[in-house]
């Protein structure tokens, strides 16, 4: 089946919430707005429960189909915070909120899954109940971690729960996806050299710091190059490299490291923390000096479920003729939380030839909408055929 017509007939409607979410964008936890106006269309679309405060910011909207022999009760999630980006668009719906903007997309997807909600609320043709997910603090916050952990899934026994995220570069209303990893993990670190300070011209007088944090920054890239198994996925990047002094004539006294590895399995990812702390700790040792690494894992690797990837790629290729092997991404997302925690599939639909995601010129292409809102409805309808 193509894309409904009924979406076609709202297009307009969920533009008009998808530029509104644009206009008053908000970050992590702060979704109140964005909250409160989902929250409150749910309502208008009769859905037969709404709560809210989930993993802090977060609503669930429960739809049921006209019957439910089958006892089945799936999930379906979009997220809903904005990025700490100044926008540079120009749009007429730009963002109010200086600093702040939706350079992600996920003002699309609280949109489309909106749209979806209300077409499913209208027609509840299927055998089954439908959980409508609306998260909070997918940029780094790990929202979908606190929705899990405030017992979101036991709550509403959901058994299954799909997402979707917008692709700049794919041709509008096209999808793609794979199965097993998908979204790389993404951890930080933060690591400090400390030596002996003094002066530039007696740097025999000193356990010199900077020396010791630049070997670091060119041994940390043995760990894919020479730890590292060639045919796995690591990424080790040194992004900031401080000084605790500024002056041209002293060596520091300590010198901090901040970065990001991203990898594609536990045991790489494992080897990496391992690795990180071990060459550093030589390094120090070797000029004489200390160090402190502090390794923080944040999301982990998102996992699509196979049977799961299967059915959503079946939906896909109905709704739009085709859907392509999507590649891996070293980019993190927080579903991966939802899908430790039940079998499920993560889709990528088109946004066309617009600005990568993250970047100040970036924009949700709203005629991408249609497709979305007809996978969501096709993945209830499908997975639930009514009675």
């Amino acid at each position: 089946m193509p894309v409904k017509n009924r979406f076609a007939e709202l297009q307009d409607e969920i533009t008009a919430w998808r530029r509104d979410f644009h206009e008053n964008p908000e970050i992590l936890f702060e979704t109140h707005r964005t909250s409160a106006l989902v929250a409150e269309r749910l309502k208008e679309f009769g859905c037969d429960e709404i709560v809210t405060g989930i993993g802090r910011t977060g609503v669930v909207g429960v739809i049921k189909g006209k019957s439910d022999t089958s006892g089945k009760v799936i999930g379906l999630r979009a997220d809903m915070d904005a990025l700490p980006i100044h926008e540079q668009t120009g749009l007429e719906y730009k963002s109010k909120t200086d600093g702040a903007m939706h350079a992600c997309g996920h003002d699309g997807h609280t949109a489309m899954l909106l749209g979806a909600a209300k077409y499913l609320s209208e027609t509840r043709n299927f055998d089954g109940t439908v959980v409508v997910i609306f998260q909070p603090a997918e940029e780094g916050g790990g929202g979908g971690r606190e929705m899990c952990e405030d017992g979101m899934m036991e709550r509403w026994g959901i058994q299954e729960v799909y997402g979707m995220h917008n692709w700049p570069g794919k041709p509008v209303g096209s999808f793609a996806i794979r199965p097993g990893a998908f979204f790389a993990a993404t951890d930080q670190f933060d690591i400090t050299f400390e030596g002996r300070g003094g002066h530039a011209a007696k740097p025999q007088e000193t356990v010199d710091t900077t020396v010791m944090a630049a070997q670091a920054v060119l041994a940390l890239q043995t760990i894919a190059s020479r730890n590292a198994d060639p045919i796995d996925q690591v990424v080790v990047s040194v992004t900031s490299f401080e000084t605790s002094s500024k002056a041209f004539n002293v060596i520091p006294q300590r010198v901090q490291l901040k970065g990001t590895v991203r990898t594609m399995s536990k045991d790489m990812r494992d080897l990496a923390e391992t690795r990180i702390k071990d060459i550093c700790a030589g390094i120090a040792a070797t000029f004489g000096g200390t160090v402190d690494v502090t390794y923080h894992r944040g999301y982990p690797v998102m996992v699509n479920h196979e049977e799961q990837t299967d059915f959503a790629a079946e939906v896909a290729k109905a709704v739009s003729g085709d859907c392509e092997e999507a590649p891996l991404v070293m980019g993190g997302e927080d579903f991966a939380f939802m899908l430790e925690e039940r079998p499920g599939a993560y889709i990528l639909v088109g946004n066309g030839d617009s600005a990568a995601v993250h970047h100040p010129e970036y924009n949700f292409n709203d005629e991408a909408i249609p497709a979305g809102c007809s996978w969501w409805a096709e993945i209830v309808e499908r997975r639930m055929p009514a009675a």
